[in-house]
């Protein structure tokens, strides 16, 4: 079932509806075009536009809704305290909170400046924690990836979808520093970067496609650096994922 409009995540209309402008010009292309009897080159040029148009829509859609868990190793327990370290408006974290009825989870991300998302705040957040039915399991708090507010091993897993590949390469070095600090000895850290894949390059070029090429290897090489041991590697639609443990 669709909820496209159920859920306030805040990104740009451009991002996540911008296709429906070139759908909307090749449809009526397409209806002048049977009318006026033009040459059928004009109506297969419409249907190529269509068509390019909904893949658009369809790689864009997950940005409307809850986030699905590219792992189902990720809290395989069910429960334990979870941090969404980049959070947004919460798609990441409310996805974990709807898979994992048991557990809880604090959002945090820095929540000025432009990332995709209008009105990013703490106050978005729990709104879609309302809309989702788990405010009671959720909490947003202001901080820095690089510099946390929180203390020494404070939670049982973290995650972090889109952000931490946002900094530059000091940034990231820290961040993943500080997430192996907040997390308990053998907790998990999923992490989600943006993965610029042929296709998304050709029907996201605006949003996602523009997204520099990520070196799988070398975002293993800082996990390990920064204390954690890898257990799951793989890619989704625009994404890459890392499952790692830190170690004791």
């Amino acid at each position: 079932m669709l909820d496209i409009g159920t859920y306030q995540f805040g990104y740009s209309w451009p991002i996540t509806y911008g296709h429906l402008v070139p759908l909307t010009v090749a449809v009526v292309l397409g209806v002048v075009a049977m009318w006026r009897r033009w040459p059928r080159v004009v109506l297969g040029l419409a249907g190529l536009v269509a068509l390019w148009s909904i893949g658009g829509l369809v790689i864009s859609y997950p940005l409307t809704v809850p986030m699905d868990l590219p792992t189902t190793r990720f809290l395989s327990s069910g429960s334990g305290r979870v941090l969404d370290a980049g959070a947004g408006s919460g798609r990441a974290a409310i996805g974990v909170l709807l898979a994992r009825p048991s557990a809880t989870a604090v959002g945090m991300d820095i929540y000025e400046g432009y990332w995709g998302i209008e009105g990013n705040t703490p106050e978005r957040f729990m709104l879609n924690a309302r809309i989702a039915g788990v405010a009671d399991r959720a909490d947003a708090r202001r901080g820095d990836l690089r510099e946390m507010p929180f203390g020494e091993g404070e939670f049982d897993a973290v995650i972090s979808a889109y952000a931490i590949d946002h900094l530059g390469s000091g940034g990231i070095v820290k961040a993943l520093a500080e997430v192996a600090r907040v997390l308990k000895p053998r907790g998990e850290f999923l992490l989600m970067i943006v993965n610029a894949d042929r296709l998304t390059r050709v029907l996201s070029p605006h949003a996602i496609g523009h997204h520099p090429r990520q070196d799988p290897a070398r975002w293993r090489a800082r996990l390990d650096e920064a204390g954690f041991a890898l257990e799951e590697e793989g890619t989704k639609p625009a994404t890459l994922y890392f499952l790692a443990r830190k170690r004791l």
